[in-house]
C-alpha cells in the first residue's frame, strides 16, 4: 500500500514482524532524513500503537531525545496510527492543530511507543490524542486536529 503520504507494508520478520512499516519513499524528506521508519498496529476500534527506534540523530545537545524531534514523531505517529486503524486515506490527511506536553525526558537507545487514540470525528475533522513511553515512562503527551481528506463527490 502506498500513497501520497508515505508507503507502508507489513513487516516479515524480526522483532516486528506482522506490523505496519512506514518509509517516506522520497529520501532527504523530514519524515525520511528526521524521523526514520516507524511500525504501527491497530489495538480496536479508533486505537493504535506505533513504535520507532530511536538514533543518536534525534538527540538533543545534553544526549536526550530533542523536543522538536518528539513533536515530529507526534505529528507523524497520528496518520501512522490511522493507518493502522483501517484509515488508510487519512495518511494525506493534514494536522490543523497540534500541541504538546513534556512529561520527562526520553534517552536515544530505546524504542518510542506511541498510544493513538481517536477521539471523536465529524465531517472535516478528526480530534487525537496520544502518549509516548520509553521502557514503560512517559516522555510526553499530545492532542492534535485533523482535517480529513476530503471525500470524492
Amino acid at each position: 500500500m502506498s500513497d501520497d503520504a508515505g508507503h507502508v507494508s507489513r513487516a516479515p520478520d524480526g522483532p516486528w514482524a506482522g506490523w505496519l512499516v512506514w518509509t517516506d519513499p522520497v529520501a532527504g524528506t523530514f519524515l525520511d532524513a528526521s524521523i526514520g521508519r516507524s511500525y504501527s498496529r491497530g489495538n480496536g476500534q479508533g486505537r493504535a500503537t506505533v513504535m520507532l527506534e530511536t538514533q543518536p540523530s534525534h538527540a538533543n545537545r545534553l544526549g536526550a531525545l530533542h523536543g522538536g524531534f518528539l513533536a515530529g514523531f507526534a505529528d507523524h505517529a497520528y496518520f501512522a496510527g490511522l493507518t493502522a486503524m483501517g484509515r488508510p486515506e487519512q495518511a494525506a490527511a493534514v494536522t490543523v492543530d497540534l500541541s504538546m506536553q513534556y512529561c520527562g525526558s526520553g534517552e536515544v537507545g530505546s524504542p518510542l511507543q506511541a498510544e493513538v487514540e481517536l477521539l471523536h470525528e465529524t465531517g472535516r475533522l478528526m480530534f487525537m490524542r496520544l502518549t509516548i513511553h520509553q521502557d514503560d515512562k512517559l516522555v510526553a503527551s499530545s492532542t492534535a486536529t485533523v482535517r480529513k481528506v476530503p471525500t470524492p463527490k
